[in-house]
């Protein structure tokens, strides 16, 4: 059959509009050309913006199912997307998460790993940002999709599905996973996946599966995927019936409250809440991801709320008729388990960009960004007036609870500090005797960085947040092992302040390898380990269940106890170090370490039994049927607690 031949021009135009790259060579040059559009409302009404690249980097453990496609591409753009070396898979795509959280996900990191154990390992750190609602871009080797080789090393094998493979381990716990069997599919998945990314509604990792054969492949890619893009985050308002009735119910409040979460922040609206606070007379509760939002020193702010929030947030809350949520999806930390506010007397107002979230605990949704519909609110509210024996209440419970956050945090030998039991055990610091030393040598820019065990609730009731990306706490999944690794990440973001990490001696032993990484990077972080010997927080749980203390601190588990040296081998990884006996003494540590210009671990003694109460509730399931008269009496003070939900 004879064919039409092509005439020379078309060749030409042809061969012009095309490139032929590798898979990997592809992939890598899309994520140079990615850039994104820092603007805020204000920016964007003006037309000015900063502009930076997408995508800040790479981190990278090469193994056999990535070192020959991805390494020699990035080994050719190091200068545009530079490549990082990390110490473990979970710990780097912990850091690529921190410094998302910090850049409020303005800007991402890139993590790829080798086939096989190397991909499982992102699977918790994909899981935690997934839960977090963080971009992370996730590019695991994965076997050969010609299958010529089968089976490969380290491959999972299905016995009934030969297309299975470990990497599907990421599907539950991305928001967009794809596998490239063919060099072409990159064209419909890379502007998929940058979309999910940067989506506020949407925002969550991605999952790029990499076959190690096809990763080598190459085929001639159109030039117009490589072409320069600039990106911008959406800010839709409020649809008008929805913005209507938030109004008509804000105008009849006469005891309003705010939660500010983690939205706000990403959504670079702290300072339009302020500006509505203050002009509504509004006082405002934080969630974790919402801390910081407003600095503690804002005539409004009360603090913390729920579980770990400050006992003047869960009094207002109990005692408000509207209460606005922003940014936030009100998990049971938030509601006390459903019972903070669930009065026949309020009403709730979900302001989230999600319609998923804004629905949630039979609230009235107000759909939208959280600066773009703050400004709506406004402009609509000029007319209404704030009453202010409820500012004046609000500002007498903030009051009180700063005096007693005075008392909990003074070093023990001060005349502040509350008197404790004697004890041996009960001489050591409390976790909030260590973060008053931590904040009082610590400037307004500095960032504390925490996320698992029982620090996260005493910062969160406790720390007094200076204003916008001083508080970066991961709550959302409570990740053991996120600490440091978080750290390196918001150092890399934010390189200009200090990053202080607080850290349990569980936490510890779980993930520690990236503060080696810290220390090869240049990365400065300060770790305050405090060593409880063992689980502290969940061993408090225990007992507050009625159960004896079992498996949880060292002395109670099997097996002789090891007395470990935490400053010993923080000092092994690279960092300065030095251990510490009392608060004074690590108040002077930190001065040291503040001068430091290398990573600095100080390790101190806590009591494990001491926690600080605000009176919240959480719903813990008691057994119905135990020997142990602590449970029965346990249980039967949870039956008479769980009358309070909704349902």
């Amino acid at each position: 059959m004879n064919q039409a031949t092509p005439q020379s021009g078309q060749q030409n135009t042809v061969a012009a509009s095309t490139i032929r790259l590798t898979m990997s060579q592809a992939l890598v040059k899309f994520l140079c050309a990615q850039f994104i559009s820092h603007d805020s409302v204000a920016d964007s009404n003006a037309g000015s913006a900063q502009i930076e690249p997408l995508f800040a980097g790479v981190f990278a453990i090469f193994g056999h199912g990535n070192v020959a496609g991805i390494g020699e591409a990035l080994f050719a753009a190091q200068s545009k997307l530079p490549t990082y070396r990390a110490h473990n898979e979970q710990g780097m795509a912990h850091a690529a998460i921190a410094y998302a959280k910090a850049q409020q996900r303005r800007r991402i990191m890139v993590c790829t790993s080798s086939v096989g154990p190397g991909a499982t390992n992102m699977v918790t750190a994909a899981a935690l940002a997934h839960a977090n609602r963080l971009p992370l871009l996730l590019l695991p080797g994965d076997h050969f999709a010609n299958r010529t080789p089968d089976p490969v090393l380290q491959q999972i094998e299905h016995f009934g599905n030969p297309m299975i493979a470990a990497t599907d381990c990421f599907q539950p716990v991305s928001r967009y996973f794809d596998r490239i069997n063919r060099p072409e599919q990159l064209i419909h998945s890379l502007p998929v996946a940058v979309q999910t990314l940067l989506d506020p509604v949407n925002c969550g990792p991605v999952t790029l599966a990499l076959p190690q054969d096809v990763q080598a492949e190459a085929f001639d890619y159109p030039v117009s995927l490589f072409e320069q893009r600039i990106h911008y985050i959406r800010r839709p308002a409020a649809e008008p019936r929805e913005l209507a009735a938030a109004v008509a119910l804000l105008k009849q409040a006469k005891k309003p409250l705010i939660i500010a979460g983690g939205g706000v922040h990403y959504s670079q609206a702290c300072a339009a809440l302020s500006q509505f606070a203050s002009s509504q007379g509004i006082p405002v509760a934080e969630t974790q991801a919402g801390k910081g939002a407003l600095a503690w020193t804002h005539p409004f702010a009360v603090g913390g709320i729920g579980v770990t929030g400050s006992a003047a947030a869960n009094v207002l809350a109990q005692e408000a008729d509207v209460i606005l949520a922003i940014g936030t999806r009100l998990q049971d930390f938030t509601t006390q388990s459903r019972t903070a506010f669930a009065g026949a007397h309020q009403r709730l107002i979900q302001l989230n960009i999600g319609g998923f979230d804004a629905g949630k605990h039979q609230a009235l949704p107000l759909v939208g960004d959280a600066a773009t519909v703050l400004a709506q609110l406004q402009d609509a509210l000029t007319e209404r007036h704030s009453d202010p024996a409820w500012s004046a209440r609000a500002a007498l419970l903030d009051h009180q609870w700063q005096q007693q956050y005075e008392r909990l945090t003074a070093d023990p030998l001060s005349s502040l500090a509350e008197a404790t039991p004697s004890s041996s055990r009960q001489q050591l610091p409390s976790d909030a005797q260590v973060l008053g030393a931590v904040k009082r040598q610590s400037a307004a820019t500095d960032v504390v960085v925490c996320a698992a065990g029982g620090l996260p609730g005493e910062l969160h009731k406790l720390w007094r947040a200076e204003g916008p990306g001083t508080y970066h706490v991961e709550y959302g999944f409570s990740c053991m092992g996120y600490e440091i690794a978080g750290a390196l990440g918001v150092k890399m973001a934010s390189p200009s302040r200090e990053v202080f990490v607080v850290v349990g001696d569980g936490s510890y032993l779980m993930l520690n390898s990236e503060l080696a990484t810290s220390v090869m990077l240049g990365q400065k972080i300060t770790v305050v380990l405090l060593d409880n010997r063992g689980f502290g927080c969940i061993n408090r749980l225990q007992r507050g269940t009625g159960n004896a203390g079992f498996n949880n601190l060292l002395e109670d588990c099997h097996g002789d106890a090891p007395d470990i040296d935490f400053a010993a081998h923080a000092k092994a990884l690279g960092a300065q170090s030095e251990r510490v006996g009392s608060i004074a003494a690590l108040e002077a540590a930190l001065q040291r370490a503040r001068q430091s210009k290398r990573s600095y671990l100080i390790e101190i003694k806590t009591d494990p039994l001491t926690s600080t109460d605000n009176g919240s509730w959480w719903d813990v399931a008691i057994p119905q049927v135990s020997a142990l008269p602590g449970v029965q009496a346990a249980h039967a003070s949870y039956s008479e607690q769980k009358k309070q939900q909704p349902y």
